[in-house]
């Protein structure tokens, strides 16, 4: 009897303590799915970094059209703002609602470890995007190997540069964690390749408005009139940089770049304001997050060599070193030469 009770208390300790490991491990999902689950049975949330912006306008648009096409319950939603704080209330409301699954683009992954825990450990499916480092989410889904996109964007400013000069990086905040791994693979393909290209100090936080990155390029005009690059992550970022170009009349003489969309930044693109944009369709990006999500309730194994089916998302990669990462190879060049091609 007493062996009895010893056993069964040893299995409760050690399924405990596997659940604890569970509910924290990236990829390890603590809610079986089924096979038997159908579509049309599915409510998926998207949470993204805040509403109102083209980008996310974009990814909203992917989203509405992965509900009308696989018969799933899918919508969109964010704060007015950026703010990492807001995102978790978001998310806190959305667990007492009980959706198959939640899907969130973070402002600041690190922030919502504990609610993204509270969801996973509640039943829900978690898949995040722009998130590598994620650790409670099943799976995130990035559009591309961040570092290497980094690179290919350092490799067009260099070109527009002339090889040489100095440059500033805006991010859409220091917590984002693609944001940062742009600018720092762009910086290491400079420090690699480009001797003569000279980052000033650190990355610069445009948080995730226009009108912030617009003053502070004015202010680093007024402080370094010999700049000659800019690049931006947030697509905020890239379009109140051209702003800033376009009233200096500095066209001709500055190199602005980075991570948009045509309909922010076309006009400036138009007149040389700002030179290349480099993005993914966010209408993509946002299906790719419903299918995952899908699959996962459907009890689908995610793995290296996976095929969503969607463009650029057809071979996934596992991103090493993380603990639930996969990207695609879905990044687009765009200029005004181009632009029209991309009518979003």
């Amino acid at each position: 009897m007493i062996k009895g009770r010893m056993a069964g208390a040893a299995a409760l300790v050690l399924s405990l303590v596997l659940a604890a490991c569970s509910s924290g491990d990236g990829g390890s999902s603590t809610t079986a799915g089924s096979k038997d689950l159908k579509p049309e049975d599915m409510k998926i949330v998207t949470v993204v970094k805040l509403l109102g912006v083209g980008w996310f306008d974009r990814m909203e648009t992917g989203i509405d059209e992965f509900g009308q096409e696989e018969g799933t319950q899918s919508s969109m939603t964010g704060a007015d703002d950026a703010s990492p704080e807001k995102q978790v209330k978001i998310i806190q409301d959305l667990i007492a609602q009980k959706p198959t699954a939640i899907t969130v683009v973070p402002n600041a992954p690190e922030a919502l470890e504990g609610v993204l825990k509270q969801a996973r450990n509640a039943g829900i499916f978690v898949v995040t995007h722009e998130a590598s480092n994620q650790k409670n989410t099943d799976v995130d889904i990035e559009a591309f190997d961040n570092d290497a996109y980094g690179a290919h964007i350092m490799d067009n400013l260099s070109e527009c540069m002339g090889g040489e000069g100095k440059y500033v990086a805006f991010v859409g905040h220091l917590t984002a964690k693609s944001h940062m791994e742009w600018v720092e693979g762009a910086f290491n393909q400079a420090e690699s390749k480009y001797a003569d290209i000279e980052r000033i100090g650190d990355p610069i936080e445009g948080l995730e408005d226009a009108n912030v990155a617009y003053q502070k390029t004015k202010e680093l005009l007024a402080k370094y009139p010999d700049i000659k690059g800019f690049e931006g992550s947030a697509a905020t970022d890239v379009a109140g940089i051209g702003r800033a170009i376009q009233e200096a009349g500095l066209q001709d003489k500055t190199c602005v770049m980075g991570t948009s969309i045509p309909s922010i930044a076309g006009k400036f693109l138009d007149d040389g304001s700002i030179d290349k944009i480099f993005f993914w369709d966010p209408a993509l990006a946002g299906k790719a997050q419903q299918k995952l999500a899908v699959m996962l309730a459907q009890g689908e194994k995610i793995k290296e060599g996976l095929d969503l089916e969607l463009t650029g998302y057809e071979d996934l990669k596992r991103i090493k070193g993380t603990p639930a990462a996969y990207a695609g190879n879905a990044w687009i060049d765009v200029d005004k030469s181009n632009a029209k091609d991309y009518p979003f």
